[in-house]
């Protein structure tokens, strides 16, 4: 057998030296050398291109029969068009039956209501109501039509004169739905190759807004202003191209997310130590923070014109409806042709307009309303700072005070069953409004869970009393 296996290699290396060996293999034609390596190789290039240009699937010669048809149709299971349906996600928050006031009613109940951005107390106030109601009489409730498109009405105009002059600033731009202003905002002047450098902290609106971006994304530690810089300064030293693209800072004024307030000082001296813009969202301290309401800006004392671009939802302050952009007449122009939530949507109700235009004029003419908030933050704060097993995690200043747990599970979802229990048995119990940090599939924020106690100039003592004195209860109850 093998001497067999051997004559038949003998044979084929005397058939390969043949072919070497043949007058055509050491042709010469024009010129060119034709010998037994070169006619091998031209071979295998002809089977290459061959198997590159044949069809790689060959259909049936025999049709799919209509039962064979049918059959494969039964068996094909679609995607499904959203992930499974958890029992904690059939939960239903309370509904409220009368306005998100100071108090409220839930299921025929009068409740003392924490749950509300209404930090002025001006939801229900008269004179915002009767300026809505002449704007009703006059325009009717809708717009009809974006801006661009016949959609703008002399009150919008009027509107955005009056926050960029309450502000300070050149110019203001209104959108007609307040978390579409930032993440419209983000992605009209951030674009893919640029660097935006945010907060881990930020909520959901700004999460979006960097998505659609497109652009390079990089996160620094919440509130920290060494991890802030050494992240400037690594990007700024390792790409060759970083004075040629554009560079941004986007931080929260009060973090929804936590009831910090960012250092506005510290950020700009290192916007322009390191050449960064800023993109500042003033949602939760427009009309809060400075001694007139004016916002993160006027607290620190930094010249409004230091902050490249300002945004802010006017559902909690003003108590109204929309949002708005605020900056140089440039920046605000190029939002009218570039930015999608302006471009694309109806704009915003004139009453809404009227709303707001009447809350920032109550406002200037009322200060001794930002005193009273003042002072029933330091009331409730002074009240939560012995409740069993929660610590205050947020500023003294924030109208948000955020409790979170002093010692976690380990997991978020086990503390926010935790905090669950408390917000259910203090409104079962006491008919006291609070909630916890109910975060979206969508959120990408990774800071602890906790409770929000949204505080109003409106709340009276008893109202933080009992939300001090049901918490106290409730949690010794639950924590302890």
């Amino acid at each position: 057998m093998a001497s067999a296996v051997m004559n038949m290699i003998t044979a084929a290396l005397d058939w390969v030296t043949v072919i070497f060996d043949a007058p055509l293999a050491r042709a010469v034609v024009f010129g060119v050398h034709i010998d037994g390596h070169l006619v091998v190789e031209v071979l295998l290039v002809a089977v290459i291109l061959f198997q590159l240009t044949r069809k790689s699937y060959k259909p049936p010669k025999k049709p799919l029969t209509e039962k064979e048809i049918d059959d494969l149709c039964e068996e094909w299971v679609p995607e499904p068009l959203h992930p499974p349906i958890t029992e904690e996600m059939k939960a239903e928050p309370p509904i409220l039956e009368s306005a998100a006031g100071p108090h409220t009613v839930i299921d025929g109940k009068e409740v003392v209501n924490f749950a509300s951005a209404n930090y002025l107390g001006l939801l229900g106030n008269e004179k915002i109501a009767d300026s809505c109601i002449s704007s009703l009489e006059k325009y009717g409730v809708g717009s009809c039509g974006p801006r661009g498109f016949y959609g703008t009405i002399d009150v919008h105009l009027d509107c955005e004169t009056r926050i960029a002059k309450f502000m300070g600033t050149p110019d203001s731009i209104l959108y007609s739905y307040g978390i579409s202003t930032i993440f419209s905002v983000i992605p009209a002047f951030c674009k893919k190759g640029d660097i935006i450098v945010v907060d881990e902290g930020v909520h959901w609106g700004v999460q979006n807004g960097l998505y659609l971006s497109r652009s390079t994304v990089v996160y620094f530690k919440h509130n920290d202003m060494a991890s802030l810089e050494s992240t400037l300064e690594k990007l700024t030293r390792e790409n060759k191209r970083a004075e040629k693209i554009r560079r941004y800072i986007v931080v929260e004024a009060i973090y929804q997310n936590s009831g910090q307030i960012a250092p506005l000082n510290e950020i700009v001296r290192l916007k322009e130590k390191y050449r960064f813009r800023v993109i500042l969202d003033e949602s939760h301290s427009f009309g809060v923070l400075g001694n007139s309401g004016r916002g993160l800006a006027e607290y620190y004392g930094v010249p409004i014109e230091k902050i490249d671009i300002i945004t802010a939802g006017m559902g909690n302050a003003l108590a109204t409806d929309g949002g708005f952009c605020t900056g140089s007449v440039r920046v605000v122009d190029h939002q009218r042709l570039s930015s999608s939530g302006y471009v694309f949507s109806a704009s915003l109700p004139p009453y809404l307009a009227s709303a707001a235009i009447s809350a920032v004029n109550y406002l200037e003419d009322n200060p001794s309303v930002l005193t009273q908030l003042r002072s029933n933050i330091d009331l409730l704060w002074k009240g939560l700072s012995d409740i069993p097993g929660l610590a205050i995690a947020s500023h003294p200043l924030s109208p948000i005070v955020y409790l979170k747990l002093k010692k976690s599970t380990g997991s978020s979802k086990s503390d926010l069953e935790l905090l669950n229990v408390i917000t259910d048995r203090v409104l079962k119990e006491d008919s006291v409004f609070i909630v916890s940090t109910k975060r979206s599939v969508l959120d990408k924020c990774r800071l602890p869970v906790g409770i929000r106690l949204f505080v109003s100039a409106g709340h009276s003592e008893t109202d933080i009393h009992k939300v001090c004195d049901s918490l106290r209860r409730v949690a010794a109850l639950v924590l302890v």
